[in-house]
């Protein structure tokens, strides 16, 4: 026997997964994770037993849901199944399956359309950051793949409690330059060049490098320990992100999640890093030089991916980008028997 649970596969931004109401699945987060690495398939390398496509960006889950409070439309709480292990991680923020939501909440009668373009008002239940979503909604449908509008607020500190949580700006780990920065996302920036590494190298080559990640990793351990995460080690969060100077943009970077490095740059990773850029005295702000400009350019190993990030003062007024989303198909995910008895076959 088998428990079929509906869902919608969408393509959001540069990563894919399944879209659940969360009234469909279990109330009790063990029991709901354990669905979710069944769904997925977690604890395969090839993810062959479910949905999940063999990398951190196609093995993620967004949870949707009506508010419960007054300042938003909806709850969104985002989880990052482990393609290689049997392992839900719902610390971080995603704002690529972020785009998602809206066209999916719609589709799924959580809110309603206008005619033209629906304004959606998001709280992420990761991070507590209010996101405001913008989708084009013709005769009341969501647009497939039509640009969707996401300008995020209250993204400093939402995990470790402020924008740099060890106090400093740019500060050494183990001899290495570095800026510890939560925002969006809790980020652990690196130089490129003191790990002997090249920012612009592919993704596959930093991967094979085993020497250079499990370096990048023993870092981020202690980048955790300093931004008062703690031991981080079954945490996907902080990111580390190789960065480095840009012929056409403010960075080059690399960023990793954390296990694999990212064929593109994370939505909340980007914010993270154009933050960096506008904040003077950062590692990423010593790269990139002044930077008055409202918009940030960040090169990565897709393209560039550009963030508007207005301040207030010394302070994150807001944060913008456009991304697209598409259904893939709607159905129901069938979870086996075995999971609900807390075992698996």
């Amino acid at each position: 026997m088998q428990t079929a649970i509906p869902c919608t596969m969408m393509r959001a931004g540069t990563s894919r997964g399944p879209f659940f109401r969360a009234a469909d699945l279990p109330a009790d987060p063990a029991i709901r994770n354990a669905v979710l690495i069944a769904a997925m398939g977690a604890g395969s390398p090839l993810q062959a037993d479910g949905l999940g496509g063999n990398h951190p960006q196609t093995s993620k889950v967004a949870i949707v849901s009506p508010a419960t409070g007054h300042d938003a439309d909806l709850d969104y709480l985002f989880a990052q199944v482990a393609p290689d292990r049997a392992a839900v991680d719902t610390a971080p923020n995603c704002g690529n399956m972020l785009a998602g939501v809206g066209p999916f909440a719609i589709a799924a009668g959580l809110v309603a359309a206008r005619n033209g373009e629906t304004t959606i008002r998001v709280r992420n239940l990761n991070a507590g950051a209010l996101i405001e979503l913008r989708v084009a909604t013709p005769d009341f449908t969501p647009d497939p793949a039509a640009p969707i509008q996401m300008r995020f607020r209250d993204i400093a500190g939402g995990r470790a409690g402020r924008l740099f949580p060890s106090g400093a700006r740019q500060e050494t780990l183990d001899g290495i330059p570095a800026t510890l920065i939560d925002c969006a996302n809790p980020l652990l920036l690196l130089d490129a060049s003191a790990l002997g590494a090249d920012p612009a190298a592919p993704p596959e080559a930093l991967e094979a490098d085993r020497a250079l990640m499990a370096r990048i990793e023993t870092l981020r351990r202690l980048a955790g320990i300093r931004m008062g995460l703690g031991e981080v080690s079954d945490s996907v969060v902080p990111k580390p992100v190789l960065i480095g100077p840009a012929a056409d943009a403010a960075l080059t970077v690399r960023y990793f999640t954390p296990r694999a490095a990212h064929r593109a740059l994370a939505v909340t990773g980007a914010i993270g890093l154009a933050a960096a850029v506008r904040l003077s005295g950062t590692l990423a702000a010593a790269f990139a030089g002044a930077h008055p400009e409202r918009n940030v350019r960040l090169r990565h190993p897709s393209g560039v991916f550009e963030v508007a990030l207005e301040l207030d003062g010394p302070a994150i007024a807001w944060a913008g980008v456009t991304r697209t989303a598409r259904p893939l198909f709607e159905g129901r995910v069938l979870i086996p028997e075995t999971v609900w008895s807390g075992s698996r076959a």
